[in-house]
């Protein structure tokens, strides 16, 4: 990856992304087991499956699927094939606000939110799905409308990719934590039922109203939650003196202060803690998506292929 890349993300890197786009799925029962929930795993409703025909058993396929009155009828393994319905309604609210333009590693909390965005665009997409997007920064929201296929793809990528492009150190504006809630409010007038509502933020500024504007869009619809981080946000390095940045104004501080690093370490173990204690009272999935690993491979190993084997049986052939 390019150094700047790292900073700012472009519109050709976020389409090339298509074609990482596979792996994972975002599938009915889909488990998704969350790495700050330890063994805690939540599961997407989703839009439930239809049944489309049966077939003969094949060695690793779902036993579970076997259709028994139909094995004995004809003297071998049956197996019920089904098919997930389709235009479902996909929001990705996606963050870009200041709290979100920071990273240690790999890149920024607000390109890893772009390319996670980017790869659930094209993958609901690419199975008859309607994706639309609340993209929001202090620089306003954007409220796309959900569209099937290229015609909700490039509003939601231009989308991004603008609020992206105007982050910088030196914006001398104060974070503003209430923006997170008027972007959840946006999203529940672009869902009103039977869809999914995927958040990817650092979940900064998350409070009370937060709780109650996420608890009301689970009465009708699935939610899930991307939760980005940077490695550097769980313990400060002790490196001694440093000069560090917010806005327009710097400060030198020392790194090895044991009180600013528990004060440093205590502010995310309380954001992370908020999130997992919700979504384990709301069974809603948690995937930590940190900025020090490539963004695919982390979709791949949360909501990849593997866990979809314990999901409800699926069509021969089909790609997760």
């Amino acid at each position: 990856m390019a150094d700047d890349a790292r900073i700012h993300v472009t519109l050709d890197e976020l389409v090339r992304l298509k074609h990482r786009a596979k792996g994972f799925s975002f599938l009915p029962k889909q488990p998704v087991h969350s790495l700050l929930a330890g063994r805690h795993a939540s599961r997407l409703r989703g839009r439930g499956l239809e049944f489309e025909e049966l077939r003969p058993y094949y060695l690793g396929d779902d036993v579970r699927a076997i259709d028994w009155p139909s094995t004995a009828r004809m003297g071998s393994p049956q197996l019920r094939v089904y098919t997930e319905e389709r235009d479902r309604r996909v929001i990705l609210l996606v963050d870009q606000r200041l709290s979100m333009f920071f990273g240690s590693r790999r890149m920024m909390k607000s390109v890893a939110a772009a390319e996670a965005a980017a790869l659930a665009a094209f993958r609901v997409t690419s199975l008859g799905d309607r994706v639309g997007g609340i993209v929001f920064s202090e620089n306003g929201i954007d409220e796309i409308e959900p569209r099937a296929r290229q015609a909700a793809i490039s509003p939601l990528f231009e989308a991004i990719v603008r609020h992206n492009g105007a982050l910088a150190a030196e914006d001398p504006r104060p974070a503003d934590p209430s923006l997170l809630n008027r972007a959840i409010a946006g999203a529940l007038k672009l869902l009103p039922h039977d869809g999914l509502l995927t958040l990817i933020t650092d979940a900064a500024g998350a409070d009370a109203e937060t709780v109650r504007l996420v608890t009301q869009v689970t009465a009708h619809n699935d939610v899930l939650t991307v939760f980005v981080f940077d490695p550097l946000e769980e313990a400060l390095p002790g490196i001694g003196r440093a000069v560090v940045a917010e806005g327009g104004g710097q400060i030198e501080i020392d790194t090895s202060a044991r009180g600013l690093n528990v004060s440093f370490a205590d502010d995310f173990r309380q954001r992370r803690e908020a999130v997992e204690a919700f979504s384990r009272r709301r069974a809603i999935p948690v995937m930590p998506l940190s900025t020090a690993r490539d963004t695919t491979e982390q979709f791949r190993e949360l909501i990849g292929r593997r866990m979809a084997h314990s999901a409800a049986p699926r069509s021969v052939g089909s790609v997760a």
